[in-house]
């Protein structure tokens, strides 16, 4: 992806990129459950829209961050469907599936390109092994969120407070260091993806605010979309 295209570190990428883990879980649940593709049907056409956004940046005059978000959606929408396919259809556990994938985020990581920050304000390199550190990285989030929620027995709304705290630091700990080494930055997109299930979970099911999966997905959706029109690029949100 042309580097153009991709946003830079700051308050407004780590908004948006928390309301598309939200936006994400809701929108495979409705996917899966809704139209019944299931997880493993529902891969395939994930893997389609994939491929013709890739395809579709690539052949495009100008590049812009709007292919950048919908990979991300997409990718966040794929994430919640690995992790529903190890733990809720292969019954796997929570710890092995949560250690493998750790495994494999560690091994994926070291073929990420690592960019120091330029002027505080850095821009992640987009490439493959980038997005293929994003699926895993919310794969891995995904799993850690249930299990928070649902094994912990702490249910949606606490895991949420809590895993927002553990992103809250985070957060902190990167915007100090200027995102300049590859940990911070994708600690923080663990973090994100782990609040954004609980969240996403909270907006549609009983034990939240329980606003069922059509109208929580319609909602998040919305919300993800309205923020990134609404606040440009390098500008901070109005007001009023």
């Amino acid at each position: 992806m042309r580097d153009s295209g991709v946003p830079r570190l700051g308050s407004r990428y780590w908004v948006a990129i928390s309301l598309a883990s939200v936006a994400g879980c809701n929108l495979w649940d409705f996917v899966s459950l809704y139209l019944r593709l299931g997880h493993w049907l529902g891969l395939a056409p994930l893997a389609v829209i994939l491929a013709a956004l890739m395809i579709g940046e690539r052949l495009a005059a100008r590049g812009g961050e709007t292919w950048y978000w919908a990979v991300i959606l997409v990718v966040r929408t794929a994430a919640t469907n690995l992790a529903d396919l190890a733990t809720h259809t292969f019954h796997l556990s929570y710890p092995w599936v949560i250690a493998g994938l750790e495994a494999v985020q560690a091994l994926v990581l070291l073929r990420v390109a690592a960019r120091p920050a330029d002027g505080g304000s850095p821009r992640p390199v987009a490439d493959g092994w980038y997005w293929a550190s994003m699926l895993t990285a919310g794969t891995l989030g995904t799993a850690i969120g249930n299990c928070v929620a649902e094994q912990f027995r702490l249910g949606t709304g606490p895991a949420t407070l809590m895993l927002g705290a553990v992103l809250a630091i985070v957060l902190a700990i990167g915007r100090a260091s200027g995102w300049s080494t590859k940990a911070t930055y994708w600690f923080a997109i663990i973090a994100v993806r782990s609040a954004g299930t609980t969240a996403g979970d909270f907006l549609a099911y009983g034990d939240g605010l329980d606003l069922g999966l059509p109208i929580g997905t319609a909602v998040s959706c919305a919300i993800f979309v309205a923020t990134l029109v609404w606040w440009r690029p390098g500008a901070t949100p109005p007001t009023s």
